[in-house]
């Protein structure tokens, strides 16, 4: 019955329209991208870079160097959006509908009932990250051809990786992805929780990251940026570091699985003592 019901649960997150937005702004935010990158100055500044460090650029523009370089932004605007979205919609929506009350007709407890939606959730947002990553290797391979890779993020990363290691490194980041992305669907499955619309609900989980996001900024807190989210989320990065910090990147991982964890426990028994009725 748990996977007749979990089922039942993805045909009705997946079987609304809502639900393929995110799908449908990747595709566009990606192509945009792609067109931009051959239409500005982009290539030009990257190969100053790498030439500047002693590399021959034309073997590190490749498709793998740009699908990197369009998840960057993608990663921290849009998908955060689209999964809180979703998240905030989970709970608040069935009772909005005022399908909730039939729902809970059924002979399963509450928190069966809240952990099949989260679980469900975290389908969505595992198929949604890993659609982006396949997408943005796709769409690169057309525009660019397939070489070396070179990955750079300012005081993470540097370094240049063959095309198989590459490519299975980029495979395996995409696993931290669904992770960032599992922690900020529980936000924003724990306010759709509580006694307020699905609006509401994505409206604050989207707040609570970008507070997280502006407060890390701040150069005095540098030193306690540890405490925010964002810190750990950019973990899926020191993948493509040399060498790789396994430490600091179980570290990131155990405190991102703690954080969905303990939201999800905070959203159930909030469910729990809510009264539908009223």
């Amino acid at each position: 019955m748990f996977f007749l019901q979990l089922r039942s649960e993805l045909w009705k997150l997946f079987g609304k329209k809502r639900t393929y937005i995110g799908f449908g702004m990747f595709l566009i935010a990606q192509n945009a991208m792609l067109l931009a990158f051959h239409l500005s100055h982009w290539q030009a500044d990257l190969s100053r870079m790498l030439e500047v460090n002693g590399y021959l650029a034309a073997e590190y523009v490749s498709a793998l160097t740009v699908a990197v370089i369009m998840l960057l932004p993608q990663n921290v605007l849009l998908m955060p959006l689209y999964t809180s979205l979703i998240g905030g919609d989970l709970v608040a929506k069935e009772v909005e509908d005022g399908t909730l009350r039939m729902i809970l007709c059924r002979p399963i407890s509450r928190f069966r009932l809240m952990f099949l939606k989260w679980l469900s959730g975290i389908i969505f947002a595992a198929v949604l990250v890993l659609s982006l990553g396949a997408m943005a290797l796709f769409f690169a391979r057309f525009w660019f051809p397939w070489k070396d890779m070179f990955v750079f993020a300012p005081g993470l990363v540097f370094n240049i990786l063959g095309t198989g290691e590459g490519l299975r490194l980029f495979v395996f980041s995409q696993l931290f992805l669904v992770v960032n992305a599992t922690v900020i669907l529980s936000i924003a499955f724990m306010f759709s929780s509580f006694n307020m619309k699905p609006a509401a609900a994505t409206i604050l989980a989207l707040s609570y990251l970008f507070l997280n996001l502006v407060i890390e900024s701040i150069p005095f807190f540098e030193r306690y940026q540890h405490w925010f989210l964002p810190y750990h989320f950019r973990s899926w990065l020191m993948v493509f570091a040399n060498p790789t910090p396994w430490a600091r990147i179980a570290e990131s991982q155990c405190i991102l699985i703690a954080a969905a964890t303990t939201t999800f426990i905070i959203g159930a028994t909030a469910f729990q003592m809510r009264d539908i009725k009223s």
